[in-house]
């Protein structure tokens, strides 16, 4: 017969509970996502993202300084043009504000590493994440040149890696060869695999100015209800190229994050979407949970589930926690 409290022996205190976790968190595991929109002295807080601003570019070497000072070692930008298009051919100018960004983090930040989110919906006037057909239908392969064309401008500013966002069909091959073609093999890119159609980026579409006109993006996105799918459309992507596969959501679909790493043994991304940190932000100012400790699980459980990294709008608050426990004697 085993002995009683055989387990809880190894539970009972915090040293040993320290010493004995088998999932442990670092900033290196953080990345950071940041909306840059055009014009000159802006600083608007997203009111459904309570922590989370729109910045334009002059305005955001102040936050780029904290998030260097924190040790987050990357980024993830959105872009918000001053003026959208039917094509979304705004999103290629030089001089969008990602673009911007991108040369002013690489002369003044050169050791954080900066993403790129590629995608139509936030360049569009209808907000949907391709080209349209006359029939009002998304049209993939009219989409796959613009898509190209707007990583390598990123590349061309400076961008480490791009992060297609799109689902559309057939995106990561067209990317892949548009870089090489022009002598960015170095950039690498990290596709939005296992995309769902998920009500949880409401916040987002707010952040980003990109929610759709009219229908929905359920002919592109994945249904939520899809796990085997997930993984096809994952071993599609990592067969045109992709260097890193991302699952979004993460917390409603850990098993996805899980059979990914499990299957293809690929590097691999959590994106802790805007819904998920916005219902955190809002049970906690009820005073519902405790949102420092829901925090540090939440993003415990990605990790834990086999995500390498994890997207998250509470990548400052997580990195200071974690560099406060490192200094605490």
């Amino acid at each position: 017969m085993f002995p009683i409290q055989r387990m809880r022996r190894l539970r009972r205190n915090e040293t040993v509970r320290n010493m004995l976790q088998e999932t442990q968190l670092s900033t290196w595991d953080l990345i950071y996502p940041l909306f840059v929109c055009a014009g000159t002295g802006i600083k608007k807080e997203i009111s459904s993202l309570p922590g989370v601003y729109r910045f334009s570019v002059d305005q955001l070497e102040e936050e780029a300084r904290e998030i260097a000072a924190l040790k987050i070692p990357a980024v993830l930008l959105f872009g918000l043009p001053e003026t959208k298009d039917a094509q979304g051919l705004c999103s290629l100018s030089p001089n969008g504000p990602v673009q911007q960004a991108i040369r002013m983090f690489k002369a003044k930040f050169p050791q954080i590493l900066v993403i790129t989110d590629v995608c139509l919906c936030e360049y569009t006037t209808h907000g949907h994440c391709g080209v349209l057909t006359d029939s009002g239908e998304v049209d993939n392969d009219a989409t796959l040149s613009i898509l190209a064309q707007q990583a390598l401008s990123h590349a061309q500013a400076g961008a480490d890696w791009v992060a297609p966002s799109d689902m559309m069909d057939g995106r990561i091959a067209a990317i892949r060869k548009m870089l090489d073609d022009n002598h960015f093999e170095q950039v690498a890119v990290l596709s939005y695999a296992a995309k769902f159609a998920s009500a949880f980026y409401g916040p987002f579409r707010e952040a980003a100015d990109c929610a759709p006109k009219f229908g929905n993006r359920k002919t592109y996105q994945m249904n939520p209800g899809n796990a085997l799918e997930a993984l096809r459309e994952v071993a599609e992507d990592i067969q045109e190229g992709a260097d890193l596969v991302m699952v979004k959501p993460a917390l409603a679909y850990l098993d996805v994050v899980r059979a990914v790493k499990d299957t293809f043994h690929m590097p691999t991304v959590a994106y802790h979407v805007s819904g998920e940190y916005a219902m955190v932000k809002a049970a906690a100012r009820c005073g519902w949970l405790d949102e420092e400790t829901v925090m540090m699980e939440s993003l415990l459980s990605m990790k834990r589930a086999g995500a390498d990294l994890m997207i998250t709008y509470y990548a400052k608050e997580a990195a200071r926690l974690l560099q406060q426990r490192r200094n605490d004697p």
